[in-house]
């Protein structure tokens, strides 16, 4: 195939490396390829493309290809295999990228699924894949659901992994992991969150059926409920678990999916992104019945894997291969998996993982859950998470092993493991991206793919071979052995299929090249004299004839003859040979000789003892021996063994001529023939050489006796005294034949000498040098020192007990010898000693240390053209008399500079393009590298590559900066930039893409070419100095020379070409200075301008001038400062600036100094003035603050005192009595949801009758519309009703309901009012389908943000100005009367209002304007002191029933106020409707004996002031304490003057007395001057202090209701909806989280909360006055302030109604912020759950309301709009496909004219 190379190594060293992998086949694709797959049994090959479909036989050839894309397909439309499933999205020509391709040879099926039609699978016939299998869905089925169809993903880049698998019953099943691609994703497109056709059809993870047999359930989840096959992450976290998968498969009985969390991208690097989830399968036989199945979620866990660590993790799974192998233990296969990860850098590596620690980090995991749990574990967020993300303690629950490995129902699922696994990487590199491991003969190989375009196949770090991939496409994650022969690998590239031989061995030629070349694949096959494969060498099966890597090549067979030597006389008949080395038996084999020339002799097999073997040869005949050639005495003949005609081993024997030994040498020939190597006899008499011995003759000589002495002769001549300055070289003198003796202290002649002493003095060391080596001996240790011997023979050397061998041939007699020190075991110091002749002994005066080096090396990676200068720093580096620093055992790393810690030396050019990684050791004394201390990883890099240089001109005095730009400068340590002929400039690496170099000085202008030398080497582009076969064609066309112009130098001057510049001190300096002409184009940086010392700042520059300036002050005792402009090394005065007037600054400067002090002085005399009268006017204030601290202080304990203990008598009376008078929720819905009709209603009401003898009036009647039944009126049609029932079902049609209300609200006349009314009557028309209804709010609401977020998204909801604000407001009313109004702030609201009246009737309170002593509203307030005393009257009440009560009422009280307090002491316990009024009833005083009067507002006695009558109040009356009254109702017919309040109107101005006084006190100047003291009246705005410390409990309970969360009853709408907005927030990019809190508060607290509180009557059966209002205001201010996320700006002049609860706020800011997090932090609720809940409130009230008269209600807005209706129908697409704007011209034409009348309108 075209475009298919190798990639290849340098030939020169290792041949073998070049062709280690070989491409069998290869299949090239027109189109980017996705996903293939390999027949087992047939070995063809499927391969899916984009758009295309291929099936492949086993040479790679097409056998048959079906097109499948491009189609018309939308992302937004469900798959057209969907019934009735309409599109309004326009569909366009789409690529069918392929996300899985599975093979079920058991059903002979295919599954072929695409990224289009929402991920549509398809059913192929594996035969021929052009033909589809099954028709899915099939013709005319009708159940079949979008979950059905959406497999895979849909998006080109969303991943998508499965596999096939069988369960216990024989059943096919299919498990799919795909990305969620849905809303939130950036797969979706934005703005379109209601065409999201994923969310609930498309779960993460699920299992299938894929049983063809079974149609109906064909990708159906196959279990009940299905969500139990299911993994689906909860849609709230989505964007917490983006997961894209890389692999699944099956290990044992459990299926791995390999997942990265993209999610966790950009995060710290030291956090691993990958994941390894597990399920069970339900392959084995079942657990408890054949019916049931192994559930997804419950065995569902996973686990982070860690690749790396301390900060050097790969944070990223690429591929994943699972693998038996050998690890080494003896122990058998053990299963791993190993993985390929990378980082954010390229760098990755490879990891292996132990599936055994995997299964037992699962078990624990489980048994920590259950049992101790702990932060490790915790519960996934998928939708069938039912206990939260915590483990829950389940008590000291036993697991069994099933459980422990698979999980149960009763255990919590699915789990997630947060600790990692981790291992360490096993191989580190550039651009891997795929791996595939193989156990072949124990050894591990592993084989893995690049980015770039690489096949690597690995067994070592030494041992790599590279195979260079069509086109250097990037290698796919999956790479497949050839099911059948292993030998073979399948892998793909972006636009090819390939078939790749995992070995050539036939390139070795011998054994030992075959078994030293490091391949595990390749062995010896012995009986056919080869290297190959096991499985191609025929004798293979049969013991020891294939002999494999690792038996080494000491197991290539050899051959050894005996006897190796055979004289030419010696009549021998066989030869015997030894086989060594692994060969088979060789029994039934025929086995011969060769001897060559044609010869060949049958050989017999005597021994086999198994690996060696003896045979026996009949040697050649004598008449075939060959000729032995003149001038020589013996011939080497070859001899093979050949078996079956083969030959297996050789070897060679020798036939020798004794005869012709003498013959060829015969001046010598008696010492030549007895000392030849084989064995010949010297005939003394026949003086011949002979090959036998003959006992006969006594005249043969052998090789044992001496030799005849030579005929010439020498003398020599000596004296024995000269040169010798010890015992030992004197006695040295013997080893030369000299005879000298040792006497007299001096070296004589042995006869000289009358007394001889043999015996020399103790040998002395004076020097040791070197005085350290490594442990591994080896070191030249060289002794220096006096009578050392005088023979290296008689000399023993030893470091303690390591000896140190003497070199004889550097040994000098006596005086020095060098020795090569031993093998010591540890790290030790000892003195060298001597011994000689086993006697006389030396010892050192110096230590000999063996030292271990222990070394590190920076920097770690260079460039492949060598140069880079590493720093290796350890420990006693200098050790030793040699060190050299080896690079991958071949080359040298030349030594700069050694000490003991430190080697600093020049890395060589890499010796191939393709080499990475190399080891770099220290080697010491020639030894090659042992221990790991000493070796260290080196990493070859690209080189780095110059792009250009600017500028490209320079001036002649040089010094111009020249910027250099390409890439790999990290690389670079030094740079040298010569221009040639001109000089070198030293230049400055900013790594990584930059370099800056000076350029040095010209003399002349002239064109000069540039050259850079990088870390010392030449850089030369497009010609690297190590240019090698495989060099990627990667350099620039540049040649590495860069060409630099050099122009004359630029020039400067003034504006004025002035030379002298006059300048006063202290003013700001500004120089324009021109430019003369040049093509230097000088930026603005490139400029120095110094005036003197003083530098001048640049503030413009253009092509012409440019000037500086400085803002400081110029000082010199010189006059004169030069201004110098320097431009790289040219540097020029231009002009002098002249300083002067420096006397009078000083002078000024004094003045200036005198005037401020002068000031100063002033300033600080009124300023003490004005501090002391502060002090006293603060003094003074102080005591009159305390003044009044203290009688607030007293009136609040006084206050809180009398309501505590008035609280706890209504609490009691509470609990013993009916409780709180709440409203029916039917009562509750109509006052929320239409208040100003419910009023008018109530108002409109006839009064009731009252019988004399009952205690009362009796509840309201049914008065509303809403909650009556509709009948329609006798005027109506019959077909009146059916129009609204037509006219109900067109509301519960989404697309007509949204498109209807979005009609109305566009017209100018549907008012705010009309808003809300529609709103209400919809909530009434849809309440029994609140799961309905909920749907078309959301709907609502998303239009409503959407027109929000373009504007101000934070005024979102504010208001009520639209339908859909006035429906979620009443969806909240619904929501929360149950579960919070009636049950957890009812009682607390309740008690507060109580606390609210009872407060303000302790004290004056004005009849006629309302005005009180006691309350929380300035406007309320009472502003005069009057003293209002209680007292206690006795009454009862005609007709009650109920004995007499003590009533408390106040002196100041009127009439009618009394006959109120006294109509709630009895009526107390009742709902306020089934009061009488006051006006209904008389009060009668007995005054004394039996005298009695009734007591009125007004009657005779009232008193007139200023032609005003005063209300009459128990003063008026003087009734005393303890006095007698009875209380009855009045007659109907009788017209006494009814409630005081009522009659207002006709006394606009009387007052109660405290108003009295005070209107007297304002107008009478009599009065006015009696008062000695005035009395302002915003002194009793502290009497609000006071009643907020009363009610201030009540209070906090009433918010700490309304703030907390009970766990017996979670608000769910309240989480449901605020999930809702946190998710619109996302999907429109809103992260301000004051957005979110304001959408929060205006849609709960706002909307809801104060409502009510303002409102209690929506509540409870209660009377509110308008006084009680107004303190509802402030206490519903002081919520709406804790709700605000902006600070209260509050000052003297703020309205006291803010600053009553100021102090307060804060606090509740807390309780609302705590709220919502807690809100936040509940478990999420799904749509389904949330329906649930909703369609279970719509139940509990059905049939309580009206809906037939909403409907018509609801119809007057249709009929009255109708045209602007039926028009937005007709433009909306979907509303006119299915008809409705003609149904809804039908309801109008049904009802027309036939309204309901309604007797009030609603």
């Amino acid at each position: 195939r075209g475009g298919v190379g190798r990639e290849r190594g340098s030939s020169r060293r290792h041949p073998w490396l070049a062709s280690a992998l070989q491409i069998q086949q290869a299949f090239a694709s027109p189109n980017q390829t996705n996903n293939f797959v390999v027949d087992e049994v047939s070995r063809k090959v499927y391969l899916a493309t984009v758009n295309m479909v291929y099936q492949l036989n086993r040479t790679l050839s097409v056998e048959v290809e079906k097109r499948t894309g491009p189609v018309e397909d939308n992302l937004l439309c469900h798959a057209p295999q969907l019934p009735q499933a309409p599109c309004e999205h326009p569909k366009s020509l789409t690529d069918n990228f392929n996300k899985l391709l599975e093979l079920d040879r058991e059903q002979g099926v295919l599954v072929v699924c695409g990224s289009v039609y929402q991920g549509f699978c398809e059913l192929r016939k594996m035969e021929n894949i052009s033909q589809i299998a099954v028709e899915f869905p099939p013709q005319g089925e009708k159940t079949v659901f979008p979950s059905m169809l959406n497999i895979a993903a849909n998006h080109p880049n969303a991943s998508t992994v499965g596999l096939i698998f069988r369960s216990h019953g024989g059943n096919t099943r299919l498990l799919v992991g795909a990305t969620y691609t849905g809303v939130g994703t950036t797969f979706f497109p934005k703005n379109h969150s209601k065409e999201d056709l994923r969310f609930e059809n498309t779960p993460e993870i699920a299992i299938r059926s894929l049983n063809i047999s079974d149609l109906s359930r064909l990708f159906t989840y196959d279990i009940n409920p299905s969500e139990d096959n299911v993994f689906k992450i909860k849609q709230e976290v989505k964007q917490k678990n983006k997961l894209n998968f890389v692999h699944a498969f099956i290990q044992k009985t459990y299926s791995y999916i390999a997942i990265n969390n993209d999610a966790k991208m950009g995060h710290k690097e030291s956090q691993p992104n990958s994941i390894l989830a597990r399920i069970c399968l339900d392959t084995e036989n079942p657990r408890k019945s054949t019916s049931e199945s192994r559930k997804l979620t419950e065995s569902f866990i996973q686990m982070p894997l860690q690749c790396g660590y301390n900060g050097n993790i790969y944070n990223r799974l690429l591929s994943v291969h699972p693998a038996e192998i050998h690890s080494g233990t003896g122990e058998g296969l053990e299963s791993y998996l190993f993985g390929v990860f990378t980082k954010s850098d390229r760098k990755s590596a490879l990891c292996a993982f132990r599936f055994s620690d995997i299964e037992e980090e699962i078990r624990q995991g489980r048994r920590n859950c259950s049992n101790s749990p702990s932060s490790e574990v915790q519960v996934l967020d998928s939708v069938i998470q039912g206990s939260g993300a915590a483990c829950v303690h389940k008590g000291n629950l036993v697991l069994q092993p099933e459980q422990l490995d698979c999980g149960a129902a009763h255990l919590q699922h699915p789990l997630a493991l947060q600790r990692p696994l981790r291992a360490t990487p096993l191989f580190e590199s550039l651009g891997l991206s795929s791996v595939a491991v193989d156990d072949v003969h124990h050894h591990t190989v592993v084989f893995l793919g690049t980015s770039t375009g690489r096949l690597r196949k690995n067994l070592t770090v030494a041992n790599q071979w590279a195979l260079k991939l069509p086109g250097g496409e990037s290698v796919h994650h999956i790479m497949t052995f050839d099911p059948i022969d292993r030998n073979y690998l399948y892998l793909m590239t972006s636009h090819h299929l390939l078939r790749v031989k995992v070995a050539t061995c036939s390139q070795y030629r011998t054994c030992s090249d075959c078994l030293g070349a490091g391949d595990a694949h390749c062995g010896w096959c012995t009986l056919e004299s080869r290297c190959s494969i096991q499985r191609e060498c025929a004798w293979g099966p049969l013991a020891r004839s294939w002999i494999g890597m690792g038996e080494g090549p000491q197991q290539c067979p050899s051959m050894t003859l005996t006897p190796p030597e055979i004289s030419l006389s010696t009549d021998i008949k066989d030869v015997g040979i030894l086989i060594n080395g692994s060969v088979p038996d060789l029994v039934g084999s025929r086995v011969e000789c060769d001897y060559g020339l044609g010869v060949a002799t049958a050989a017999t097999v005597h021994l086999d003892y198994g690996p060696a073997q003896i045979q026996t040869c009949p040697l050649l005949p004598r008449e075939r021996y060959p000729n032995i050639p003149p001038g020589r005495d013996h011939l080497t003949v070859p001899v093979a063994i050949k078996v079956n005609g083969t030959s297996v081993v050789s070897g060679s024997f020798v036939i020798y001529d004794c005869e012709r030994t003498g013959a060829i040498h015969p001046k010598t020939a008696c010492i030549s023939c007895l000392s030849t190597r084989w064995r010949c006899y010297w005939d003394q008499d026949s003086h011949s050489c002979l090959s036998s011995k003959d006992d006969s003759k006594h005249s043969l000589l052998e090789v044992s006796y001496p030799l005849p002495p030579p005929l010439s002769l020498s003398v020599e001549v000596y004296n024995c005294e000269v040169g010798i300055g010890d015992c030992s070289q004197c006695w040295g003198r013997e080893n030369l034949g000299h005879l000298c003796g040792w006497c007299d202290n001096s070296c004589r002649p042995r006869n000289d000498c009358q007394y001889m002493n043999s015996q020399c003095p103790d040998p002395e060391i004076t020097k040791i040098s070197p005085r350290s080596g490594p442990l591994e001996g080896g070191t030249l240790l060289t002794v220096q020192g006096r009578n050392m011997g005088h023979r290296a023979e008689v000399v023993e050397v030893s470091i303690g007990m390591f000896p140190c061998t003497i070199i004889p041939d550097q040994y000098t007699v006596s005086v020095e010898l060098v020795c090569v020190t031993g093998q010591a075991v540890d790290p030790t110091s000892d003195f060298v000693r001597i011994t000689v002749i086993q006697k006389a002994m030396g010892v050192s005066k110096e230590v000999f240390s063996y030292l271990v080096s222990l070394l590190s090396m920076e920097p770690r990676k260079g460039s492949r053209s060598g140069g880079t200068r590493v720093t290796i720093k350890g420990e006693h580096l200098d050790t030793g008399s040699q060190i050299r620093v080896k690079v991958n055992g071949t080359q040298e790393c030349t030594i700069l500079t050694l000490t003991e810690d430190t080697i600093e030396c020049t890395m060589p050019a890499a010796l191939h393009t393709h080499t990475e990684a190399v080891s770099v050791c220290v080697e010491f004394e020639y030894i090659p590298c042992q221990r790991s201390e000493l070796l260290t990883q080196y990493i070859y890099e690209k080189n780095p590559s110059i792009s250009y240089i600017k500028p490209r001109q320079s001036y002649l005095s040089g010094g111009r900066t020249i910027t250099v730009t390409g890439q790999g400068f990290d690389l670079v340590q030094s740079v040298t930039m010569e221009v040639l002929d001109i000089g070198q400039a030293a230049c400055k690496v900013q790594p990584p893409s930059m370099i800056t170099c000076p350029s040095p000085t010209s003399s002349q202008s002239q064109q000069a070419t540039v050259e850079f030398f990088l870390n010392g080497v030449l850089y030369t582009g497009d010609s690297p100095v190590f240019y090698g076969p495989g060099q990627e064609e990667e350099e620039e066309p540049h040649g590495g020379h860069f060409l630099l112009e050099y122009v004359e130098d630029p020039q400067f001057f003034t504006a004025n070409k002035e030379k002298l510049i006059k300048h006063h001190p202290g003013e700001p300096l500004t120089l324009i200075i021109n430019k003369g002409p040049s093509n230097l184009e000088l930026a603005p940086e490139e400029y120095s301008v110094m005036i003197g010392s003083y530098p001048c700042d640049i503030s413009f520059h253009n092509d012409q001038l440019f000037h500086c300036s400085i803002n400081g002050s110029l000082g010199s005792s010189e006059g004169e400062l030069p201004v110098t402009v320097q431009v790289g090394n040219f540097q020029r005065i231009i002009a002098k600036v002249q300083l002067g007037g420096s006397e009078l600054a000083i002078v000024v400067s004094i003045v200036v100094c005198c005037v401020l002090l002068l000031l100063c002085t002033v300033a600080l005399v009124v300023y003490c003035t004005k501090s002391r009268r502060a002090e006293r006017y603060w003094q003074k204030t102080l005591l009159q603050m305390e003044e009044m601290e203290s009688q607030i202080r007293e009136e609040i304990r006084k206050g809180f005192a009398e309501l505590q203990t008035d609280m706890t008598d209504l609490t009691k009376e509470l609990n013993s009595s009916q409780g709180i008078p709440f409203l029916e929720y039917k009562q509750f819905v109509t006052r929320t949801f239409f208040p100003k009709m419910c009023s008018d209603y109530e108002r409109s009401l006839v009064q009731p009758v009252y019988e004399n003898n009952a205690l009362g009036p009796r509840a309201l009647p049914e008065t509303h519309p809403l909650l009556q039944d509709w009948q329609p009126s006798n005027t109506a049609k019959p077909n009146m009703e059916e129009g609204i029932t037509l006219f109900s079902t067109l509301l519960n049609n989404k697309h007509f309901l949204v498109t209807f209300v979005h009609a109305l609200e566009q017209q100018k006349d549907f008012a705010v009012r009309d808003r809300c009314s529609l709103a209400s009557l919809l909530t009434i028309a849809l309440h029994g389908k609140l799961e309905y209804y909920t749907s078309i709010m959301k709907d609502l609401l998303v239009d409503l943000i959407d027109a929000s977020a373009a504007k101000n998204p934070k005024l979102m909801l504010r208001r009520t100005e639209s339908v859909v604000e006035k429906m979620l407001t009443n969806w909240m009313s619904i929501c929360m009367y149950r579960s919070t109004v009636n049950v957890t702030v009812g009682e607390p609201f309740f008690l507060l209002l109580c606390a609210i009246k009872q407060q303000i009737n302790k004290g004056s309170i004005d009849a006629i304007t309302g005005k009180a002593r006691y309350t929380l509203n300035e406007e309320w307030l009472l502003r005069e002191n009057i003293e209002a005393k209680p007292q206690n009257i006795n009454v009862s009440f005609q007709g009650c029933g109920m004995d007499s009560l003590a009533v408390r009422v106040m002196n100041t009280d009127t009439i009618c106020q009394v006959k109120d307090k006294i109509l709630d002491a009895f009526y107390k316990n009742l709902p306020f409707s089934q009061w009488p009024q006051a006006e209904d009833v008389d009060l009668e005083w007995f005054a004394s004996g039996s005298n009695s009067r009734i007591l009125q507002d007004l009657d005779n006695t009232s008193v007139m002031e200023d032609g005003r009558k005063k209300l009459n109040t128990v003063t008026h009356y003087q009734i005393p304490e303890g006095a007698s009254f009875a209380m009855s109702m009045k007659d109907k017919r009788d017209n006494t003057l009814g409630r005081g309040r009522s009659h207002t109107h006709t006394h606009t101005h009387t007052l109660s007395p405290c108003h009295t006084l005070l209107h007297l006190f304002e107008n009478k100047k009599s009065h006015r001057q009696s008062h000695r003291k005035k009395v302002l009246p915003e002194i009793y705005l502290t009497r609000l202090l006071s009643t907020k410390g009363t009610l201030q409990k009540f209070l906090d309970d009433l918010f700490q209701a309304i703030l907390s969360i009970p766990a017996e009853r979670p608000p769910l709408a309240i989480k449901y909806f605020f999930d809702f907005l946190e998710e619109q927030a996302d999907k429109r990019g809103i992260t301000d989280p004051d957005t979110l809190h304001i959408w929060k508060t205006n849609s709960l607290p706002l909307r809801f909360w104060v409502n009510i509180l303002k409102n209690p009557q929506f509540v409870f059966d209660i009377d509110k006055t308008d006084h009680m209002d107004a303190c509802l205001s402030v206490i519903a201010q002081a919520f709406i302030d804790a709700c605000s996320i902006s600070d209260l700006q509050l000052g003297k002049d703020s309205p006291t109604n803010k600053l009553l609860y100021a102090k307060e706020i804060p606090e509740y800011k807390k309780r609302v912020q705590c709220y919502y997090k807690q809100i936040q932090e509940m478990a999420p609720l799904s749509e389904q759950e949330m329906n649930a809940h909703l369609a279970e409130e719509s139940r509990k009230y059905r049939n309580e309301f009206n809906t037939n008269l909403a409907l018509t209600e609801i119809y007057k807005y249709a009929k009255k709009y109708r045209n602007q209706v039926v028009s937005a129908l007709e433009s909306n697409p979907t509303a006119k496909r299915t008809q409705l704007h003609h149904k809804f011209e039908q309801v109008i034409a049904l009802v027309e004219d036939n309204i309901y009348e309604c007797s009030s309108e609603a």
